[in-house]
C-alpha cells in the first residue's frame, strides 16, 4: 500500500512540475508569434531592414533556443547563414504580468505607423534629432550620433531611406539598447549589431555568459545553501590573470559610459547575468535594456510620485530619495555606476587574488563601493578610485599572456 502510495505521488508531483515548465515555456517563449508578426508587416511593404529577406523569404536567419525571461522581450540564439547570434523581439505584454517601471514605452505591438506616408527626408531627420535630444539631452554633437543612427537605418546602404526602412529604425529608437549599440558602436564593449527587420535585431553573439555562475536546476537551486552555491560560482570561474582582464574591460565600459562621447548613461542592472566576455575575455554586455540615458531618466524620475524612498527604484539597481515635501522622486541616484560594479566584482575579483595585493585590492573596492552620487567630490573621487583599480590589476598582469 505504502508503494501503490508513493509511486502515486511520485506521478503527480512529476506531471506537476512538467505542466508547470511547460506553462511556463510556451508563455516565455512565442518566437513564432515574433516571426509570423514582423515578416507578415514586411510582406506587405510596412518595414523593411538587413535582416527581412533572411527572416522572411530566404529562410536563412534561423530562431534556436529560446532565452526570455519576460514574455515581452523574446530572446533567441540563432543562425544567420554562418554567423552566430541572438535575436531579439519585442512582443505583447501579458496582462498579469506586473513588470514595473520602464523608460521603454509599454505597446501592445509596434504599429509601425510613423513616420506617416508623405514625411520629407528632412522631417524624418528632425524627428530622430528631437527624439534623440530628449533622450540623451542637447549634447554639442547630436549631429554626429544622428549621422550615425541615419546609417544603420539605411540598411541597403543605397544611401537612401525608404519610409518602411524609416518605420523599422523609428521603432528600434524606442529601445535603449539599440540606442547604446549605436552610442557605443565603435567600442568593443557592446556586441555588434548584426541586422534588423522592424523592432527584431539580431546582435554578435557572446561565447561565455553569464560573467560568472553555473546554471543549475531550478528544484536543485531550492535546496542548495547560498554559501554553497558562491563556491560553486566561483569554482567555474575562468583563472585570476584573466577574471583581472574582464574586470579591467568592465571598467573601461564605466568609463564609456560615464560622461562619454553622447552623454551619460546610467547602468541600473549590473547583475552578472547581463554581461559575457569572449574566447580572449574581453568582456561584453549582453543586456543592455538597462542602461539609460541619465537625461531621459531624470525627466522620468521628476515626475515620479513617492512616498518612500523604495518607490523610487528603476531596474535592479537605480535608486533615487523621495521628497517628501513634493511627493516626487529626486532626479540623482545614490549610487554611481562604479560603486555597483565594484560591487558585483568584489567576490569575483578576491576569489584567488594573488596575496601581494590582495589587501589593497580590497581595499580599494570597498572604497569604490561607498562611492555616492550626490558628493560634491564625486567626480574627483571616481575618476581617482576607477584608476587606481585599472592600474592595480594591469600591473599584476602586464607581464602574463593574458594581458
Amino acid at each position: 500500500m505504502k508503494f501503490l502510495f508513493f509511486s502515486w505521488l511520485a506521478v503527480f508531483v512529476g506531471s506537476w512540475v512538467v505542466y508547470v515548465e511547460y506553462s511556463s515555456y510556451t508563455e516565455l517563449c512565442r518566437g513564432h508569434e515574433c516571426k509570423n508578426t514582423i515578416c507578415d508587416k514586411f510582406q506587405k511593404g510596412v518595414i523593411d531592414g538587413s535582416a527581412c529577406n533572411s527572416l522572411c523569404e530566404k529562410d536563412t536567419l534561423y530562431l534556436g533556443k529560446c532565452l526570455s525571461a519576460k514574455p515581452s522581450n523574446q530572446v533567441y540564439s540563432g543562425s544567420w547563414g554562418d554567423m552566430e547570434g541572438i535575436i531579439k523581439c519585442q512582443m505583447k505584454e501579458d496582462p498579469h504580468y506586473d513588470l514595473g517601471f520602464e523608460l521603454e514605452p509599454r505597446k501592445e505591438s509596434a504599429s509601425f505607423s510613423r513616420p506617416t506616408k508623405g514625411t520629407s527626408m528632412q522631417k524624418f531627420k528632425e524627428m530622430v534629432f528631437n527624439h534623440l535630444k530628449a533622450k540623451v539631452g542637447d549634447q554639442a554633437n547630436l549631429a554626429d550620433l544622428l549621422t550615425l543612427v541615419l546609417g544603420v537605418a539605411d540598411s541597403n546602404k543605397d544611401g537612401e531611406i525608404s519610409l518602411s526602412e524609416a518605420h523599422s529604425a523609428w521603432a528600434l529608437l524606442q529601445l535603449n539598447e539599440f540606442l547604446l549599440s549605436v552610442v557605443l558602436q565603435e567600442r568593443e564593449h557592446t556586441p555588434r549589431l548584426l541586422g534588423f527587420c522592424g523592432d527584431l535585431y539580431v546582435m554578435e553573439k557572446v561565447p561565455y555568459v553569464p560573467l560568472y555562475g553555473v546554471s543549475l536546476p531550478w528544484m536543485v537551486e531550492l535546496w542548495i545553501p547560498a554559501s554553497l552555491r558562491r563556491s560553486i560560482d566561483q569554482w567555474a570561474t575562468p583563472s585570476w590573470p584573466r577574471k583581472a582582464k574582464i574586470a579591467i574591460g568592465l571598467f573601461e565600459l564605466v568609463e564609456d559610459v560615464f560622461h562619454g562621447t553622447f552623454g551619460s548613461f546610467l547602468m541600473c542592472d549590473v547583475s552578472a547575468a547581463g554581461f559575457g566576455y569572449t574566447e580572449r575575455h574581453d568582456i561584453k554586455v549582453v543586456d543592455a535594456r538597462q542602461i539609460v540615458p541619465e537625461v531621459g531618466f531624470q525627466e522620468v524620475m521628476r515626475e515620479r510620485r513617492c512616498e518612500e524612498d523604495t518607490d523610487c527604484l528603476y531596474g535592479r539597481d537605480c535608486f533615487t530619495s523621495c521628497d517628501l515635501t513634493k511627493h516626487r522622486c529626486t532626479t540623482e541616484v545614490t549610487q554611481p555606476n562604479l560603486a555597483k560594479v565594484c560591487s558585483t566584482l568584489k567576490d569575483y575579483i578576491l576569489y584567488g587574488a594573488p596575496s601581494d595585493i590582495k589587501d589593497e585590492l580590497d581595499k580599494q573596492l570597498y572604497a569604490c563601493i561607498a562611492l555616492k552620487g550626490a558628493s560634491e567630490q564625486m567626480e574627483m573621487e571616481h575618476s581617482l578610485i576607477l584608476n587606481n583599480l585599472k592600474t592595480l590589476l594591469w600591473k599584476k598582469i602586464s607581464h602574463t599572456k593574458d594581458s
